[in-house]
């Protein structure tokens, strides 16, 4: 059990308030989010839009709960925007995560997504697909930028994701395989992988010795059956409540099976619990609770 490596358990602020869907969790504020993830028992939070921007607070904040950051989305845009820009935003976001003593960036390449675009269905050929020059612009992109994060002294991640560029199995091997493995690392999302019907413990397998950070997502079956027969985009896909929690019944992920891959591997990342759920129908600290005492019950931490 991974509680011999004092693996750290976090959870991220987005089944509170979320990101893209501003409307879910409108009313719920900061200091609720991290007050009932660290009443729920986690020791640290990824990081949310409404999260104070000055350090200083957010620091003093998170003393005062106990809680730590653990990593923050970074939205690249290597095949679409100006290189001078993009090494502009992300050493920002490096520098603020090193002094929030956070060890990793986990970053997805925006350029051309859908999964913020309403009218398009999520399943379907509406998806970019990248072209060869495409691929090599953004592993040199990626490349250039792990070497950035370690001069830093933060790792980066890659956070694949339904709708982008890098979102199947496939996908994600090319980019591995184009990519330097002492720079680029793998942001492990078991969620993501499911909901496409990817083989979610084949890719871990295959690289968890190469994955520096884990979201812990389960999916609904029925609801994402629902999204593609419907048609629906992956934004109301998260309104009907495509995803959910470790540890709910309605989830269909083999959470036991991802713990002990990644304890047989010596893991020592943070696990995150990340669902983005409409809090109305989810009470946040009611699902964080649950998700933390199923962790707790499986792996030990």
């Amino acid at each position: 059990m991974l509680v011999k490596k004092n693996v750290p358990v976090g959870i991220a602020p987005i089944g509170w308030t979320n990101d893209d869907l501003p409307e879910l969790g409108a009313s719920i504020t900061f200091e609720q989010c991290v007050s009932e993830a660290a009443l729920a028992g986690y020791k640290g939070t990824e990081v949310g839009n409404k999260y104070p921007s000055s350090i200083c607070i957010l620091k003093r904040e998170l003393r005062m709960r106990r809680l730590k950051i653990a990593n923050c989305w970074h939205s690249t845009f290597i095949l679409t925007k100006r290189w001078d820009l993009i090494e502009h935003d992300f050493r920002k976001a490096c520098k603020f995560l090193k002094s929030m003593g956070a060890k990793v960036i986990g970053c997805s390449e925006q350029s051309y997504s859908i999964q913020g675009d309403t009218e398009t269905p999520i399943f379907g050929n509406a998806r970019h697909l990248l072209t060869d020059e495409e691929w090599d612009t953004l592993a040199k992109g990626y490349n250039r930028l792990g070497e950035i994060a370690d001069e830093i002294g933060i790792t980066l991640t890659y956070h694949h994701h339904m709708g982008t560029v890098i979102q199947t199995a496939e996908e994600i091997d090319r980019f591995m395989e184009m990519t330097d493995p002492r720079l680029v690392y793998l942001l492990y999302d078991s969620g993501h992988l499911a909901y496409c019907d990817e083989d979610y413990l084949g890719v871990l397998r295959k690289y968890v010795n190469r994955i520096r950070h884990v979201h812990l997502k389960n999916v609904r079956r029925p609801v994402v059956n629902r999204v593609k027969r419907d048609g629906l985009s992956f934004l109301d896909g998260v309104k009907a409540g495509t995803f959910t929690v470790p540890g709910d019944r309605e989830g269909c992920l083999d959470f036991e099976a991802i713990i002990a891959e990644l304890d047989k591997a010596d893991y020592t990342g943070w696990l995150i619990v990340e669902a983005e759920q409409d809090p109305y129908y989810a009470p946040p600290l009611e699902y964080a609770i649950k998700a933390r005492r199923y962790i707790r019950k499986i792996a030990g931490v």
